[in-house]
């Protein structure tokens, strides 16, 4: 165990059952059984775990909230201390609901006191899984974050907490760093992890959380466009159809946006789970299509798939896959000068999924549209080949296999004609 000194034993009640570590601040479940708060605040509410780890007691909603052993932590900071083992500080008390609000209210009076109450909130909910749960379930802290966020995000010209020196400073050395009200307040909302409770209960707010999204990702700031599709990302993962079928023009460009400017690897993986949720419907998928998505996506699959990120390529292509299931997808796809050659690679290179989608969007081009220079296309940029591969094999399943198949015999008349046609591809073609 690191910082502890050779040859020194430790007694087994001062070690958390989960960590296996010294507790630092030992909390009591109603089993009777004391871990670091840390570590059971992980499994009970991060994780998800119903029950004690050691004695598997079922644990309700009141017994989750862990006691203070203080008795046990004094012996444990006794200990270290006689044994020149390094002393650990006596945990502060959790926040409380009280507090929570003397904040609020005191970020409601103006501009000065507005930063500096942001920042002890955003202070109180990095501290312990307890204070975020009781930021959470505060009365009025989530719509008060979710105002500020609102209020600025409209502007186009970012309101920096410190000087603009300040600022470029920070932006260099301390990349993470908030640098603006709206910042702050949405790092606060994504660090909160919020419960399908409390995203019920902004989406039901007349504040219109996607139209400020929508501001949100247009804004030029990181940091901002960062957590707000990350918040984007939970919000629609909590919305019923009926709204997901409307969202705005805007909303749907600022998403695409964050794919198209590559704004990093977890952002775009975001805003692709995010596009594949909100493609589903056919105006959505205009809206994108419209927006730039298909082009985004070539490039994307284009750039070593993805950067090396297999998720991130299949995700590019369930979206392409939506994509072509309107006219619009379909034409920006055969008129991209790569379209049709990145969806021929990833028919064979990604993942059963990634080739199950890739082939899905195909047939749909040959179809829908295929013209004759379409089709000549797709046997110069090996779609043809790769959908051979997949009837000889069925590598990937019979649902892709069938479609390939189909899509041979649908156009057999112009590819066996074709003078690129070689007698490799003539000796496995189905008769």
């Amino acid at each position: 165990m690191e910082g502890l000194p050779a040859q020194v034993e430790v007694p087994s009640y001062f070690l958390c059952p989960i960590s296996m570590e010294i507790m630092r601040d030992p909390v009591t479940l109603s089993s009777g059984i004391t871990y670091d708060r840390e570590s059971i605040e992980r499994w009970v509410f991060t994780d998800g775990h119903g029950e004690c780890p050691m004695t598997k007691q079922q644990l309700g909603a009141a017994d989750r909230e862990p006691t203070p052993n203080h008795t046990l932590r004094r012996l444990i900071q006794g200990w270290c201390a006689v044994h020149a083992v390094e002393r650990f500080p006596t945990p502060r008390a959790p926040i409380d609901a009280a507090r929570v609000e003397t904040i609020v209210d005191a970020a409601r009076r103006g501009h000065d006191l507005l930063v500096a109450s942001l920042r002890e909130l955003a202070d109180i909910v990095a501290e312990s899984d307890c204070n975020r749960r009781c930021v959470e379930s505060t009365p009025g802290a989530v719509a008060f974050l979710v105002s500020v966020v609102k209020k600025h995000a409209a502007d186009d010209t970012p309101k920096p907490l410190e000087s603009q020196e300040d600022q470029m400073f920070g932006s260099v050395v301390d990349p993470p760093k908030a640098s603006s009200p709206e910042d702050v307040a949405l790092s606060i909302l994504y660090s909160l992890r919020l419960s399908e409770g409390s995203w019920k209960r902004v989406l039901e707010r007349g504040d219109n959380f996607l139209d400020t999204m929508a501001s949100v990702l247009r804004r030029p700031s990181y940091l901002s466009r960062t957590h707000g599709i990350q918040l984007l990302k939970a919000a629609v993962s909590e919305m019923p159809p009926a709204q997901l079928t409307s969202a705005s023009a805007e909303l749907v460009e600022g998403v695409v946006s964050v794919v198209t400017d590559k704004l990093s690897g977890k952002a775009v993986k975001i805003a692709l789970q995010v596009l594949c949720r909100l493609c589903l419907w056919g105006r959505n998928r205009v809206k994108a299509v419209e927006a730039g998505a298909v082009g985004a996506l070539v490039e994307l699959l284009l750039d070593e798939c993805c950067g090396g990120s297999k998720r991130a390529s299949e995700l590019a292509i369930v979206v392409m896959d939506h994509l072509c299931g309107c006219a619009e997808g379909r034409l920006e796809l055969v008129a991209h000068p790569a379209g049709l050659a990145v969806m021929a690679r990833a028919v064979t290179r990604v993942s059963a999924a990634g080739t199950e989608s890739a082939v899905r969007a195909l047939h749909a081009v040959a179809r829908h549209s295929a013209t004759p220079t379409v089709l000549q296309e797709m046997l110069a940029v090996g779609v043809v080949g790769r959908l051979l591969f997949l009837v000889q094999t069925g590598a990937a399943g019979d649902r892709p296999r069938e479609r390939a198949r189909e899509m041979l015999k649908m156009h057999a008349r112009v590819w066996r004609g074709s003078p690129c046609f070689t007698p490799q591809l003539n000796a496995s073609y189905p008769s």
